[in-house]
């Protein structure tokens, strides 16, 4: 199968890891999958959240934040000024989860990382994105700490990627763009450690049920696409 876009099924986006793009984020580096653009940036925080600062052990933390900004999609989407949507907390909380699985918390000391995820251009894997993006942004924000001698090296524990994949008139697709995901029968959200270990995945049967057969498929996939996109992390960490 050919995508709109020339693709094969198996086939990420044009990915791109653009480090340092925030003058003054301890991290900062712009994400773009084809048309999905994410600006993640990440601040060390030396003040803990009230509920961690009398925690034994003594322990870390990093929290995210994502947000669309108004013109990032087709139509105008209004900020969240007061409270932020279901779905802005749900993907929030995803790409925290995640990114919590590639720090050892109990040797980032009485600090915490916030990582901020904002969408600057939408076009379907916006979380997964962002999962990517902030990775990069996490290592090069601690970087820094590791070589001064204030953070060991084995404070950053894994390499996290993520990737969506989904089942599109029969056929399972990597990376998908928003009319794929629009039109997918099955869409889930696969975010991955090295060594293909599962952090979380996200999957629905958006129009019917899928087979373990089918899931297993898909995982595959995800698998293949996050080795890939672990790739290019590399470079720009």
């Amino acid at each position: 199968m050919t995508r709109e876009d020339g693709r094969s099924a198996g086939q990420l986006r044009s990915i791109e890891f653009q480090p340092n793009f925030s003058q003054w984020a301890e991290g900062s580096v712009l994400v773009k999958f084809g048309n999905t653009h994410v600006l993640c940036n990440v601040t060390i925080d030396e003040n803990l959240p009230p509920w961690l600062r009398n925690a034994e052990p003594p322990r870390g933390w990093l929290t995210a934040e994502y947000a669309m900004l108004p013109r990032s999609t087709h139509s105008r989407v209004n900020r969240e000024q007061r409270w932020p949507k279901g779905r802005t907390q749900e993907i929030s909380r995803l790409i925290g989860r995640s990114l919590r699985m590639a720090v050892d918390l109990s040797l980032l000391g009485p600090r915490q990382l916030i990582v901020d995820c904002d969408v600057l251009q939408a076009d379907g894997g916006t979380r997964t994105a962002a999962i990517c993006g902030g990775w990069v942004a996490v290592k090069l924000a601690l970087q820094p700490l590791i070589e001064g001698g204030v953070l060991p090296a084995a404070v950053l524990k894994r390499q996290i990627a993520a990737i969506s994949v989904g089942i599109v008139n029969g056929e399972a697709l990597l990376d998908l763009a928003y009319g794929e995901d629009a039109a997918a029968e099955v869409d889930l959200n696969v975010v991955m450690a090295s060594g293909e270990e599962l952090v979380e995945v996200q999957g629905t049967g958006e129009k019917a049920p899928f087979s373990r057969a089918e899931l297993e498929k898909l995982l595959d996939l995800s698998a293949e696409g996050i080795q890939q996109l672990m790739r290019l992390q590399l470079p720009a960490a």
